[in-house]
């Protein structure tokens, strides 16, 4: 089944917008659009071939390239970009226009086009806006089915770059038999990362690929996510089982490190795993230890299985959002409208494995004094615009590990894992460097 393509008329900016979820990260998206040898292989409508003459990524530059039916069913198509602006990795502007075979430009054929790579919930949002001369360019677009080539080309971008991935994970199986899957790259000591509520591997490649460079990284999609399989019934202590045959299979050692709920099962797994575990980075867990935010109820994690079980994906997700994020319903609204809703939807049976997860930690009372054991060296990090909560939190746990320390992301936030890898990357490895847990180079 083909994935929902989102698409936006606005006839009186004489603008088309097409957008797609792709299971990728906005750097890899990135890179599968600006590098000739890779657009080259999925640009354009299904069965149609791109060649591409030149393409040179930068204000003032020039993409020139043709497309032609596979079949010759028609004539083959010259266009020439020239591009206006380069923000990478999330934002492309150039005006397209059709051209002869002598590169001669063919006359009111502009159209401004800016292209978006947004970190979403599961992979990236891609949005290609298209701005026409006039509406009649616009409807006619639309007619020659430029609405269905975008949708063929996001496709055939998605299943290209699964080819240079490998397409398939590796795999480890845990103690209970389910299949875990994860990508590992790198050198150096090793270090996972585990995911927050509602993600897999995809939401922190750009994260595993800044930290490779000092580590091996292992990015794993968590039991029930991706290319993991699940095994009922649910317990914390599996989810530590998977940490633990990861752990093995990197040598027997390994640091940890883990986003929102993510981070809560890091510090589980390091409690219960002892010296398996040599080091925590630990990224804004969502504790709800004062009146910063209201409690989540005592019936939550029984009220999502509920849903789940009834088919109600969508309410599972609106009731995390609701009361375990604190996002009023009036922004939920405009949530459901995104595609990104879909993906979520697809992870919502995990959600309660997120509320066990976190326990009773999200009830308003002080944390427990006795519930972790980590006397290993964590770094406990939020960002500056993260709302207090986060800070709180991270303040309280710092008082309970012997070994913690705080720091601060200037002008991020909870996002940090998606939209901004290089800043938390780059405080990970400050902090390994100081403290002599890797070396220069």
């Amino acid at each position: 089944m083909r994935k929902k393509t989102r698409i936006h008329r606005d006839r009186d900016r004489r603008e088309l917008t097409v957008e797609r979820i792709v299971a990728m990260s906005p750097e890899l998206a990135w890179e599968g659009w600006t590098k000739p040898e890779h657009i080259a292989r999925w640009w354009g409508p299904r069965s149609w071939t791109a060649t591409v003459y030149e393409m040179d990524v930068r204000p003032g530059g020039v993409w020139r390239y043709s497309l032609k039916p596979d079949d010759d069913s028609g004539e083959e198509a010259y266009c020439r970009a020239v591009y206006q602006e380069v923000v990478e990795p999330s934002r492309l502007v150039y005006v397209d226009t059709f051209a002869d075979r002598d590169w001669n430009i063919v006359e009111n054929s502009e159209m401004f086009t800016t292209v978006r790579f947004e970190g979403a919930a599961i992979g990236t949002k891609l949005s290609i806006i298209t701005r026409f001369a006039s509406v009649e360019e616009l409807d006619n677009a639309e007619a020659m089915g430029m609405i269905e080539g975008f949708s063929d080309a996001f496709d055939r971008l998605e299943a290209y770059l699964s080819t240079l991935t490998g397409g398939l994970m590796n795999t480890i199986i845990s103690k209970d038999g389910t299949k875990i899957a994860y990508e590992k790259q790198g050198n150096g000591p090793a270090l996972i990362l585990v995911a927050s509520a509602l993600a897999d591997h995809r939401d922190a490649a750009g994260l595993a690929e800044r930290l490779a460079d000092h580590y091996t990284v292992y990015n794993y999609d968590r039991r029930g996510r991706g290319q993991s399989s699940d095994t009922a019934p649910y317990a914390v202590q599996r989810e530590v089982e998977d940490i633990e045959a990861l752990i093995q299979e990197a040598g027997g050692s390994a640091s940890l490190f883990g986003s929102s709920s993510g981070a809560v099962l890091a510090l589980e797994a390091s409690s219960r795993l002892g010296e398996q575990v040599t080091k925590l980075y630990l990224y804004e867990p969502p504790f709800i230890i004062d009146d910063s935010r209201k409690p989540v109820p005592t019936e939550y994690v029984q009220h999502l299985n509920n849903l789940i079980e009834a088919g109600q994906r969508s309410e599972a997700v609106e009731y995390f959002m609701s009361k375990a994020l604190g996002i009023p319903a009036e922004y939920i609204g405009y949530m459901k409208a995104d595609p990104s809703w879909n993906s979520m939807e697809d992870l919502s049976h995990t959600l309660a494995y997120d509320g066990m997860i976190m326990g009773d930690t999200q009830s308003g009372q002080p944390l427990p004094a006795d519930r972790w054991e980590a006397s290993i060296p964590t770094l406990i990090l939020t960002g500056e615009n993260s709302e207090p909560l986060f800070h709180d939190a991270a303040g309280a746990l710092a008082k309970l590990l012997p070994r913690a320390e705080l720091f601060t992301l200037r002008e991020q936030d909870h996002s940090a894992v998606m939209m901004a890898p290089d800043v938390l990357a780059k405080a990970i490895v400050d902090y390994d460097l100081r403290i002599g847990g890797i070396e220069v180079g």
